[in-house]
Formats: structure tokens, C-alpha cells, sequence
């Protein structure tokens, strides 16, 4: 198996006798010797710089190296600025929660899912409350009725050892 680099091969480095040449001004000029095409990159003061080096005759092109590494750089920095991470928040509830608290534990939900982040709700029952998990689920549909018009329901309540797990996530909002 072929360990793919990240580096490119400039100059000296390409291994391949003949190259298939695109010069400084994009056109292709077809396939020509290695130290001729690195010939005229030096005349032109620039580099030799391997393109697409897994073909018969690797493709090549006279560029200047320092700005084409600062341009590739430069677009992984702008894609990297264009994703937007989304994160999984999490809210915790106990089964006896009063309803003030629950709407004060509903409006921070709403924020997070108005940012566009998963949310995770989790339900801790306490000693013997486990024996009414149909009390649990009736709490966590409270919850569903509270957020409906803001989120979906990717993960129906389940039980997991002490906890009841349930996450929403938010509504796509038609552009």
C-alpha cells in the first residue's frame, strides 16, 4: 500500500524521466524530458512543481512553489473557517423536577438548539424511582411538548442503567 504525502515534489525530487508539461501560463505543452522542462523552469525563475504523480508520465507544472504551497494553505484555512462544528449539548433533569425549573431548564435547551447544536437530555433517577420509568418518560415527553416547535426527536427516551436518554435535534430552517 502507497502512503500518500502531503508534500508535493519539487525540482530535483520527481523521480520520472519524462513529464507531462503545463507551463507558467496554464498550457498544457505536452509530455517532454524531465531536465528540459526543469530547464525552463529555471530560466523562468521558478519551480518544477509534480502535480498528479501517479500516471505513466507524471503531470507538471512550472509555478512558483513558496506561493502555490501559501495559496493551498491559505484554502484549507478558509474551509476550515467554513465548517462550523456541531456539538452535542446536554441537559440534566432529576424525576421530581418542579415545573419552574423544568421551563427554566426548557429555555436553555432552546438556546442551544437555536444555535444549531445537538441536544442530549438525560433523566438521573434516584434509588427506587427506577421502578417508574413510565414517570420518567411522561417528564421527558413534558420536554418534547415544550421544544416541538424547535427541535425533532432523533432518539427516542431510553433506559440506560439510572438514566433515561433522549436527544433532539434542531429544525432545519428552510432558506
Amino acid at each position: 500500500m502507497q502512503v500518500k504525502s502531503s508534500r508535493r515534489r519539487v525540482n530535483r525530487q520527481i523521480f520520472a524521466k519524462r513529464v507531462r508539461l503545463i507551463d507558467s501560463t496554464g498550457k498544457q505543452r505536452g509530455i517532454v524530458d524531465k531536465d528540459i522542462a526543469l530547464a525552463e523552469a529555471r530560466e523562468q525563475n521558478l519551480d518544477l512543481v509534480e502535480v498528479a504523480p501517479d500516471i505513466d508520465a507524471p503531470v507538471c507544472k512550472i509555478i512558483d512553489y513558496g506561493k502555490y504551497q501559501y495559496e493551498q494553505n491559505k484554502k484549507t484555512r478558509e474551509g476550515k473557517k467554513k465548517q462550523k462544528a456541531i456539538q452535542l449539548k446536554e441537559i440534566k433533569i432529576g424525576l421530581q423536577i418542579a415545573e419552574h425549573d423544568l421551563l427554566f431548564k426548557v429555555k436553555k435547551a432552546q438556546d442551544f438548539l437555536a444555535d444549531g447544536h445537538k441536544l442530549k437530555v438525560v433523566l438521573f433517577f434516584k434509588g427506587r424511582e427506577i421502578t417508574h420509568t413510565d414517570l420518567g418518560r411522561e417528564v421527558m415527553m413534558k420536554v418534547v411538548d415544550h421544544l416541538k416547535d424547535s427541535s425533532v426527536v432523533e432518539t427516542r427516551p431510553s433506559l440506560e442503567g439510572k438514566r433515561m436518554i433522549m436527544i433532539l435535534v434542531p429544525i432545519q430552517k428552510k432558506t
